[in-house]
C-alpha cells in the first residue's frame, strides 16, 4: 500500500470516526518474548489492516487500528525463526504464511501456531475473542481487554511455555532437531475424523476432547483446545481496545 492510499484512508476513518458511521478499536500487540517475533495478521478482506505481517523486537510493541461499519473479524499469531535466503525470500520455522516476505497479505498461519482471534462488532456491538490452540502452538499468548464491559469480558491466553512438554509425537523441532519449537495439535499430526471432529465426529455429542486436546487444556484452561471448546474458551466484550501480549510473565526463553 503506498503513501497516498495509507493517507486517503487515514482521512476517510477519521472523517467517518466523527460523524458516527464506524466504530473504532484499537489493538497493542506487545513482545515481552526474549527474542524477536515477526507478528502477522489475517483479517477479512473487505475490510484489511494496513499491515499483515511486521518485526517485532523484544521488548517492542506496535499499534494497530481497526475501524468498521460493520462485523470484524480476523486473527493474529506471531512467527519464529524467521530469516531471508540469498534470494530474498523470507521464511519462518513456526507461524509461516507461505507468502515469501514479512507482509502475509491474506495468507493464513502454518500449524502449528498459537492464534489470537476475534469477531468484532457482531450483534448487540458485542466483540468475540479467544486465544485457540485448536491449530497447535508455538508461542505463550495473552489477551487482555481494555476497557470493555460485560459479565464475560475477561483476559484470556496460554501463557506458559508448552514446547518443551510437548509430547513426542506432536513436537515440531528447529532445524538442527536439537529443541522443540513447536506443538502439533492431534489433528494436524494424526488426520484423524475423531482428533479433526469431521465425517462421523461433526457434533459435540460425537467429538470429545482427546488426551492430546486435555494436554493443552490443562496447561491453558481459558484457551480454546479444540473444535467444541465455546463454553470455556470463548469470552465476550462490548466497546473494549485489546492488548495481546507475546510471552506475557514469566518470560520464557525461545530455547526453554
Amino acid at each position: 500500500m503506498d503513501q497516498l492510499t495509507s493517507l486517503l484512508l487515514s482521512l476517510l476513518t477519521i472523517f467517518l470516526s466523527l460523524s458516527g458511521v464506524i466504530s473504532t478499536i484499537t489493538f497493542t500487540i506487545v513482545n515481552k518474548c526474549d527474542y524477536t517475533l515477526w507478528p502477522a495478521i489475517l483479517s477479512t478482506a473487505e475490510q484489511p489492516l494496513l499491515t499483515t505481517g511486521f518485526a517485532l523486537e523484544s521488548g517492542e510493541y506496535q499499534t494497530i487500528t481497526s475501524t468498521t461499519s460493520t462485523s470484524w473479524r480476523g486473527r493474529f499469531w506471531g512467527r519464529t525463526l524467521c530469516d531471508q535466503d540469498s534470494t530474498g525470500k523470507f521464511s519462518c520455522v513456526t507461524g509461516d504464511c507461505r507468502t515469501g516476505t514479512i507482509e502475509c497479505s491474506g495468507s493464513g498461519a502454518t500449524p502449528p501456531a498459537t492464534l489470537a482471534e476475534f469477531s468484532l462488532n457482531g450483534p448487540g456491538g458485542i466483540d468475540f475473542f479467544d486465544v485457540s490452540l485448536v491449530d497447535g502452538y508455538n508461542v505463550p499468548m495473552l489477551i487482555v481487554p481494555q476497557g470493555g464491559t460485560g459479565q464475560n469480558c475477561k483476559s484470556t491466553g496460554c501463557v506458559v511455555d508448552l514446547n518443551g512438554a510437548c509430547p513426542s509425537e506432536l513436537r515440531v523441532t528447529s532445524t538442527d532437531g536439537k529443541e522443540g519449537v513447536a506443538c502439533k495439535s492431534a489433528c494436524s499430526a494424526f488426520g484423524s475424523p475423531q482428533y479433526c471432529c469431521t465425517g462421523a465426529y461433526t457434533t459435540p455429542d460425537t467429538c470429545k476432547p482427546s488426551s492430546y486436546s486435555l494436554f493443552f487444556k490443562t496447561a491453558c484452561p481459558r484457551a480454546y483446545s479444540y473444535t467444541f471448546d465455546d463454553s470455556t474458551g470463548t469470552f465476550t466484550c462490548a466497546s473494549a481496545d485489546y492488548i495481546i501480549t507475546f510471552c506475557p510473565a514469566p518470560n520464557p526463553s525461545q530455547k526453554s
